[in-house]
């Protein structure tokens, strides 16, 4: 009996060491368990999601979404209907408001099915733990997985609160096609706003994140629909809906949207904004900005479709012609607020990202010249100021070897002598150079330095336009004209705001008094007439005053049109990418003035209210020559010549 007490006692002592040190060794397994999974837990603890930033146009119509890798609309908890919780709760977690962020009773259940099946057959894990597992965790079905998760879960519910738990849940999940929490979900499957939707959509989306592929409404409606009903099911069985209310559920189904994710209108637009403002928000793609364009949509679209047609009206009329690297831009502002409205950069972005109307420098050719005659009428020149229109040869040395320069008009000719709004109207290039000769060409790389052109040559070459500039840069230079001597410097953003809505940018209006209303409106009045009978008349507008100019390159290489109105300017370039020729006799007046035309004709259309006159503003008077009205001022002065014949022929108007 001795030996049997004493082989007892041993055999507990035995147990009693063992237990300790099991107890030990658990304690001391859990502890350092808990060292590794504690800064997990302050992954979840401070949420800072990627999150989606949203461009709109000037309307607030969006034009895309922006993210990198996850596209997620932030909701926060009170934003989120109590039905949207209900449902969750009914399918995943019942108990979730009364357990610590583990269901042991859940566990218990789920531990009997897995020994009977000696396998992880179901799992027992809170909304707490579907979160830790999401965010911080893998979804293997390993033990020690299980206790980092329980631990994580445990720790998380001690410093968050429920609330704040379901909220970090509701927009971490993944809820397939591409959607990262519920308010990006129910946008995208739905088209509507969480408070909007009914409760089969609801369930829809809470069912989703269990298997989100599998049921990918887009994909297997059917399947996403069984799903549903199940939580619909469920939350009748709790009580949490009545029999009208589950009946009419089980009955519903719901339109569902396969969009893209990007949602992306406007590429051009969207690529121009990310790169100015990528630097001065390197978290542009993942801080959930708002970002308000002054683009309009509605134009920006008719801009895509009127550049389209004018590229095909080239290649139609080149049909044998080498057209492999066409392409265009084009852009419209307001010349008031530099307000772009309208900005495409290529006739396809899906061949071609590249940004025309912002990359591209080009050579803007004869469309320098208003700038240039500008200057000659602020040196005391008048419209009707003779200018000689003759052929001259220029010798130089390249690299030591002498060259001969002998420039041409496009019509191949010579006037002789013609006044000046003449060889503006016609864009006699001749008169042009002889102009910039007799103007001095410190004058004149002054002048052109002064309207806002960098990078000027300093030779006659600039008289036909040698310098480069974007499309975007030469309108916001010819907004000087538009605006009677102003220029302003284009923008395409108003504001942005961040994720919390506090504005972060806000444009503001940027311009420069250049020289007085009269004598900006001289150059206005004669770039009327191109287009009413000059070079320009294919921009023609019924009942609308256009003005504008043409600019064409040595060998068609580049066709541009700079047309305005008192509210609106557009500019149209086209071109081949590797600086290849047009056909010949593409010149701008052909190529990209039906295109100006075009544009302001539907801008005028959508916008009736715009103004269609330019005014007179004061300073500027009037004679008749040849019974032409003509314009000048106190700076420029016709001839005594001039202004006898002018009372001549008001004296016969009189009798």
């Amino acid at each position: 009996m001795k030996i049997l007490k004493k082989i007892i006692s041993f055999f507990f002592t035995i147990f009693l060491i063992v237990s300790i040190v099991g107890i030990g060794f658990g304690i001391y397994y859990a502890a350092t368990l808990y060292k590794e999974v504690a800064p997990k837990a302050d992954v979840i603890v401070n949420y800072h999601p990627k999150l989606t930033t949203k461009i709109y146009d000037r309307n607030g119509k969006l034009i895309a979404n922006v993210f990198l890798g996850q596209n997620r609309e932030y909701v926060r908890y009170e934003e989120i209907p109590p039905r949207v919780i209900e449902a969750l709760l009914a399918i995943e977690d019942t108990k979730f408001f009364e357990h610590p962020g583990i269901n042991f009773d859940a566990i218990f259940r789920a531990l009997l099915k897995d020994i009977k099946a000696r396998r992880f057959v179901e799992g027992a894990s809170t909304i707490t733990q579907q979160l830790v597992k999401n965010m911080v965790l893998s979804r293997e079905k390993k033990l020690q997985r299980k206790i980092k998760e329980a631990l994580i879960a445990l720790e998380v519910e001690r410093r968050l609160t429920k609330e704040q738990i379901l909220e970090r849940y509701f927009n971490q999940v993944f809820f397939g096609h591409g959607y990262y929490g519920i308010k990006t979900a129910a946008k995208g499957y739905f088209h509507k706003n969480l408070s909007q939707l009914t409760l089969k959509e609801i369930a829809m989306l809470v069912g989703l994140p269990r298997a989100p592929s599998y049921y990918d409404p887009t994909k297997h409606y059917q399947e996403a629909l069984k799903r549903a009903n199940r939580v619909i099911t469920r939350m009748h069985e709790l009580g949490w809906i009545n029999e009208a209310m589950f009946t009419e559920a089980i009955q519903e189904k719901p339109i569902v949207y396969d969009d893209t994710l990007t949602k992306n209108s406007a590429p051009y637009i969207v690529d121009e904004v990310i790169r100015r403002f990528g630097p001065l928000f390197p978290d542009i793609k993942t801080g959930g900005y708002a970002i308000y364009t002054t683009i309009d949509l509605r134009l920006q679209n008719i801009a895509k479709e009127k550049l389209r047609a004018g590229y095909e009206a080239i290649k139609q009329r080149g049909k044998d012609y080498n057209y492999s690297n066409l392409n265009g831009a084009l852009v419209t502002l307001k010349p008031k607020t530099g307000e772009v409205l309208a900005l495409v950069g290529g006739v396809d972005y899906t061949k071609s990202s590249f940004n025309r109307a912002t990359q591209a420098k080009r050579q803007p050719g004869s469309a320098i010249k208003p700038f240039i005659y500008q200057i000659a009428l602020n040196h005391g020149y008048s419209q009707i100021t003779k200018i000689p229109d003759i052929a001259r040869s220029y010798e130089f040395e390249v690299d030591g070897e002498k060259q001969i320069w002998k420039p041409k008009n496009y019509e191949k000719n010579f006037e002789g002598e013609i006044p000046l709004r003449e060889a503006l109207i016609h864009s006699r290039n001749l008169a042009t150079i002889n102009l910039v000769e007799d103007l001095g060409l410190t004058n004149v790389y002054k002048g052109l330095k002064e309207f806002g052109f960098t990078k000027i040559p300093k030779d006659l070459s600039i008289a036909l336009g040698s310098v480069v500039v974007s499309p975007l840069e030469l309108a916001g230079l010819y907004s000087v004209f538009p605006n009677y001597g102003i220029r302003i410097t284009p923008r395409i953003v108003l504001s942005i705001h961040d994720k919390d809505g506090k504005i972060v940018f806000e444009s503001q209006l940027r311009s420069k008094k250049i020289e007085e209303p009269k004598q900006a409106f001289l150059i206005v009045d004669i770039l009327r007439d191109v287009v009413k009978r000059g070079t320009g008349t294919r921009a023609r507008v019924p009942g609308v005053e256009v003005a504008g100019k043409t600019g064409t390159t040595n060998n068609y290489v580049d066709a541009w049109f700079c047309g305005f109105t008192p509210d609106i300017e557009t500019v149209v370039w086209f071109g081949q990418d590797d600086n290849s020729p047009l056909k010949k006799r593409e010149a701008g007046g052909r190529a990209s003035a039906p295109v100006v035309g075009a544009m302001i004709k539907e801008i005028y259309r959508l916008n009736p209210q715009l103004r269609r006159k330019f005014i007179v503003p004061e300073g500027v008077k009037t004679m008749i020559i040849n019974g032409k009205k003509i314009y000048y001022t106190d700076i420029s002065k016709p001839s005594k010549d001039d202004l006898a014949k002018d009372n001549q022929e008001q004296e016969q108007l009189l009798f």
